[in-house]
């Protein structure tokens, strides 16, 4: 697999999930809004776009805690590319509740989508468009491998009125192969309409995707170390976890105490029997970066220090302080994973939390670059490595991330001390602080500086997205479009001229340029 950035380019981007661009539908989307976004980087000469992972999201609506590591997020669907497509008129898609345009309610929203797109399919079903209908079939055809088994574990979750597997009837929680056919003849018209929507998430990704890369614009994935419980993964490879004979994990994933969580933090994740990946040669981990990286053009793996040692806890704790830690699969797994998919992998280590030599000497391995957290720079008064004059070139710096608070938002709230140290370091009076933490990472000699997009627009804790450990209140926030104006584009590009930093998208217009003229 080829590099697919160049590493003597210095980049800047932004962080922000597609479900905060605005729209008229309840939730961002990869419409309207989705495009506008890349304009505005095009136009702020920023390079690089980082999204959370992209799965259909299950309980508490976290992009983490998925029901698929390979299908997209339905509820992303653009309604107005479906009626590019004749698959929905304008009216289709006018009734719809009274939207907080600042934030996505979940429950009103599900309802809402899921009545348009069995009206997509229903239209797709019975006037069917020849190209569309071939490109459906090829699409099924080159993703049998997950679609099916997705697909299926859907359809039988509708059956089962949403409840987890674990809860389903004996026979569709361990089926054999004769049940499963059996079941998708039975529930034909559900699985194919989980293939569908699975079909037009891709197939608007793709649009998406190419519409980056002419802009300049290389996208960042994440993909979450573990996989929720409640997922087609676990139900349909059961052997490939830690599970007791009713299908619940008899360990779970977390992490020990660390900045976010005085009690660590307890994800509840089934963790991986190892053994049985390494006896596969990683056969499904193989598949599913090379998934991944069909989608984006570089990968963040969350919790990256799980392959070399993951926090075990026995499950049914209350909090992760009990657990232990085990040694994960290490430099054994990326030999496999290079051997299958090329020795430039452009995989950006998530190496936050307790990391030790061995985890360093993992990452290292591979020059994988890792992570500096400028908010961590000023937690911590005295010396630290998340101070900038300690960076490395081969690292990604950024001002916070999304289980962070806002850059306002924690200046407003951090020590007195820490304040200080902010305001002499940078030689600022704080008034514009979120500025400032963007300009201090876009000069340090880090390759590549992401920011969240709230630190653009300088909001305070309001605009978190995501405080871990806890339940609610996650994962909803959304940006009015009025916030990309053209006076933010202009300074974001100026300070990406003055540091280097927007070399990657002058040469891709170039390129761009010369293919548009057929040079």
């Amino acid at each position: 697999m080829e590099q697919k950035t160049n590493p003597e380019f210095r980049q800047s981007g932004i962080l922000v999930h597609p479900t905060s661009f605005p729209g008229p539908y309840g939730i961002g989307d990869l419409g309207k809004g989705a495009y506008d976004f890349i304009d505005f980087l095009q136009a702020g000469g920023q390079t690089l776009w980082q999204c959370l992972p992209l799965g259909p999201t299950g309980f508490g609506d976290s992009p983490y805690q998925s029901f698929s590591a390979f299908a997209g997020q339905p509820l992303i669907i653009s309604p107005e590319k479906l009626m590019d497509l004749e698959l929905l008129t304008e009216e289709d898609a006018a009734c719809h509740p009274e939207w907080n345009d600042e934030a996505v309610d979940y429950g009103p929203l599900i309802q809402y989508k899921t009545a348009l797109f069995k009206k997509a399919y229903e239209n797709f079903r019975h006037t069917p468009i020849i190209l569309l209908l071939d490109e459906f079939r090829t699409f099924c055809e080159k993703n049998s491998g997950w679609l099916m088994d997705y697909a299926l574990f859907m359809a039988l979750k509708d059956a089962n009125e949403g409840r987890a597997w674990t809860e389903w009837d004996d026979a569709w929680k361990f089926p054999t192969p004769a049940i499963k056919a059996a079941a998708h003849k039975e529930l034909k018209d559900s699985v194919d309409y989980y293939c569908f929507l699975q079909y037009i998430f891709f197939k608007q990704w793709d649009e998406l995707k190419n519409y980056a890369h002419k802009k300049g614009v290389r996208i960042i994935g994440d993909i979450p170390i573990f996989v929720s419980p409640d997922s087609a993964d676990v139900w349909a490879h059961k052997e490939l976890f830690y599970l007791d004979k009713d299908g619940f994990p008899t360990v779970v994933a977390g992490v020990p105490p660390d900045y976010f969580s005085a009690t660590g933090q307890l994800w509840g994740n089934p963790l991986y029997d190892w053994s049985v990946h390494k006896k596969e040669g990683y056969r499904w981990w193989i598949h599913r970066i090379r998934h991944q990286l069909q989608l984006t053009d570089m990968l963040r793996i969350d919790h990256f220090r799980g392959f070399e040692a993951f926090w075990t806890i026995p499950y049914g704790e209350e909090t992760a302080v009990g657990g232990q830690w085990k040694k994960g699969p290490g430099n054994d797994f990326f030999d496999h994973i290079i051997k299958a998919l090329g020795p430039s992998l452009p995989i950006i280590a998530e190496d936050l939390g307790v990391i030790t030599p061995a985890v360093e000497k993992l990452r290292d391995a591979y020059e994988f670059p890792g992570m500096r957290i400028l908010q961590f720079a000023f937690e911590d008064i005295r010396d630290n490595n998340y101070l900038p004059y300690h960076y490395i070139e081969n690292c990604v710096c950024y001002t916070g991330t999304h289980d962070n608070d806002t850059t306002r938002g924690w200046y407003l709230q951090a020590s007195p001390e820490s304040q200080d140290k902010v305001r002499r370091f940078m030689s600022c009076d704080g008034s514009n602080v979120h500025w400032d933490f963007i300009r201090l990472a876009m000069s340090s000699v880090a390759r590549y500086v992401l920011f969240p997009i709230q630190d653009i627009f300088g909001l305070d804790s309001s605009g978190r997205m995501n405080t871990p450990g806890t339940d609610t209140d996650n994962w909803t926030w959304r940006y009015e479009k009025e916030r990309l104006n053209p006076g933010t584009a202009a300074y974001l590009k100026e300070l990406s001229e003055l540091f280097g930093r927007n070399q990657y998208a002058a040469e891709a217009s170039a390129a761009q340029t010369k293919e548009d003229l057929h040079l």
